[in-house]
């Protein structure tokens, strides 16, 4: 049933609206009080491609680390993110194209400066500290060339920056999963290097202290100044760390810029798809309305809608907060709740149009429907909507 409905926003949207912006404007004031704009860039990519035989794992990528910056490679397994970060340490050569650190060229141009000489620290996913040395010797252990005082003095420092004070003198297997990521941190932070990488920090950590740890080390980077780049596949993590997000796919970046602008305008179906959960529902441009399988709303509610697209089919982004569900009799129905999802404070419903498309709705917990019940959808979202030319 084709319906017109205008866009309105609930209650809980806007708290959610708000709540987001109060966050995102506090992580901005944190990063902006580390990174300096206006400085050279730490940290250069340009047009890195690497090939293994056959395979291109990297095809011209090309970015800018600011200094103080948590940059986040983010995407799926094999899209080349950890190849992008061996490259950046020197743990591979590239194929073609340039990296520089610190001002200096150490790939490319007939240059290639191998891992040990390059100042960057590492932050293994494993944690990779030495399990004979206490806490103290494995910070010490990148500081050979400090005399005693020097060292100690660093050591001091660093367990007091990852609150780990009174652990000096404990061996790695009387430490807590957070504590030795935490040792592995001040270890890599120990020598002050340009960058540091952090290869998938937070996988071998169990939920609850993985949500714990994110924060933690956020906190940790911004008190120590440090430019800091990181891979990972989660996209929570990588989005609740980072100053900006690259997202990667087939070895390219699709998309890199601060993770709320990434989210919320996606500027390919890939990069709306893999970041959260994404419903598309197809649509008619057409004298100023978008025509769709939950009804017709004006066209101005697109991103970047111009009349000079009218009449062409269209791809509309929707994700499950922008659509609420409401009971119908079939014949008045968009569509029918196919599969439901218990997420603790919310339900998260797949409903099935009958137009063919598949979209999600969520719903707080005590608002409960039953599988196979026909609900009409009415789009609730408050911002712009992404859209793509079919």
């Amino acid at each position: 049933m084709a319906h017109t409905q205008p866009v309105k926003r609930t209650q809980s949207a806007r708290d959610a609206s708000e709540s987001l912006a109060e966050a995102n404007e506090s992580r901005a004031d944190a990063s902006t009080s580390t990174a300096d704009t206006s400085a050279a860039p730490v940290l250069s990519l340009s047009d890195v491609t690497k090939e293994f035989g056959p395979e291109t794992a990297l095809d011209g990528v090309s970015l800018d680390v600011e200094p103080g910056e948590l940059l986040t490679f983010l995407g799926p397994s094999g899209c080349g993110k950890t190849t992008t970060l061996r490259t950046i340490a020197g743990l591979e050569e590239p194929t073609e194209g340039r990296i520089t650190l610190g001002g200096e060229t150490v790939s490319g141009d007939g240059a290639f400066v191998p891992p040990e000489r390059r100042d960057v620290g590492i932050v293994f996913q494993n944690f990779a500290l030495f399990p004979h040395l206490t806490v103290r010797e494995n910070i010490a252990f990148g500081l050979s060339d400090a005399d005693e005082a020097a060292t100690a003095a660093r050591v001091d420092e660093l367990l007091d920056l990852v609150d780990l004070p009174e652990h000096g003198e404990k061996t790695p297997d009387q430490l807590s999963g957070g504590q030795k990521q935490r040792v592995a941190l001040a270890r890599s932070l120990a020598p002050e290097p340009d960058v540091l990488l952090l290869d998938e920090p937070f996988s071998n950590l169990d939920v609850r202290l993985r949500v714990e740890m994110r924060e933690e080390v956020r906190q940790i980077l911004k008190e120590a100044g440090v430019t800091a780049v990181s891979v990972t596949h989660d996209q929570e993590e990588a989005l609740s760390i980072s100053d900006r997000v690259a997202v990667m796919n087939d070895g390219q970046i699709e998309q890199v810029g601060r993770p709320e602008s990434v989210f919320e305008r996606p500027e390919s179906k890939f990069v709306a798809s893999f970041l959260g959960r994404a419903s598309f529902l197809e649509g008619k441009l057409r004298d100023g309305k978008v025509e769709t399988g939950i009804g017709r709303f004006d066209a101005v509610t697109l991103e970047g809608y111009d009349t000079v697209y009218d009449g062409a089919p269209v791809d509309v982004l929707v994700r499950p907060d922008d659509l609420r569900a409401t009971p119908a009799s079939p014949e008045l129905a968009d569509g029918v709740i196919v599969s439901r999802q218990y997420v603790g404070p919310s339900f998260v419903y797949r409903v099935e149009l009958e137009s063919g498309d598949t979209v999600h709705c969520l719903h707080n917990h005590v608002e409960e429907f039953g599988l196979d019940e026909s609900v009409t959808l009415e789009l609730t979202a408050d911002h712009p909507l992404a859209w793509y030319p079919r």
